[in-house]
């Protein structure tokens, strides 16, 4: 999680401002006036105004006079990675055995500092009732995938000192949000090389992940399946999907 600091030099303020902008915007604040949009980023008023304009003059902003709002140019950011990264085109073909294998939908996500992105998936069907859109994001700590990410971290009390930091919001009645039992989990996940989550996010949603490692044995990505729960058992779904993914991760190896 720890990044190399930058010269001053190199540093170009305005263009972090001008993002912390555009990320200032979500579901809770989907239209923004230039006084919210300086609360949310620490800015003065009229820079945050002066960057608004800016974002609408590019045409990743509308404007009624008033609020501010994305526009879908915003989206040519975001898919330049799906465009461009090297990772989410090599794994789709394996995806597509693994997922006709096991007759589930699977994934593969990575972590952006505390959260979850999925970057790759595939399913045997056109609709996925269970899964996850491309570049969705969720908490770690609550999916499969994240605990395994989060289980081979190299430092693991930078993951304890997050997780006794950030609280967590319910998605479900079953929804784990104590620290110390995510972390449990967690370590049960770096024991077994595998995590299994029930009902953390989607009520009756079982999900399985393992990591995926490159040819020098470090943890590039995570590789999950989710499905209904129904009558089959934990153990049941373990037994069914697990060999197929852990063949396709070594598969993966010398790719990755």
């Amino acid at each position: 999680m720890s990044k190399t600091p930058l010269a001053r030099r190199d540093w170009i303020a305005g263009l972090e401002k001008g993002l912390a902008i555009l990320e200032a915007f979500d579901d809770a604040h989907p239209r923004m006036t230039p006084t919210q949009a300086a609360e949310r980023t620490g800015l003065t008023r009229t820079a945050a105004r002066r960057y608004l304009l800016t974002l609408e003059h590019l045409g990743y902003l509308y404007t009624d006079g008033k609020l501010f709002g994305l526009t879908p140019r915003v989206l040519r950011v975001g898919w330049s990675y799906f465009d461009s990264a090297r990772l989410p085109r090599m794994v789709q073909p394996y995806l597509q055995q693994l997922s006709a294998a096991i007759g589930e939908g699977v994934y593969v996500s990575v972590l952006d500092e505390w959260e979850l992105v999925f970057i790759a998936r595939n399913s045997p069907s056109r609709v996925m009732t269970t899964g996850f859109v491309l570049g969705a994001r969720v908490p770690a700590p609550l999916t499969s995938p994240g605990v395994v990410l989060l289980a081979f971290e190299p430092d693991e009390h930078a993951v304890v000192d997050w997780l006794n930091s950030t609280p967590l919001r319910p998605f479900t009645p079953h929804t784990i949000t104590d620290p110390a039992k995510l972390l449990t989990s967690i370590r049960r996940a770096r024991a077994k090389g595998y995590a299994i989550i029930e009902q953390q996010l989607q009520v009756g949603v079982r999900g399985i992940a393992i990591p995926l490692k490159n040819r020098h044995g470090q943890v590039v990505a995570a590789l999950s399946t989710n499905m209904p729960i129904g009558d089959e058992t934990a153990d049941a779904s373990l037994k069914r999907v697990l060999p197929h993914m852990q063949e396709t991760a070594l598969a993966m190896l010398n790719v990755l």
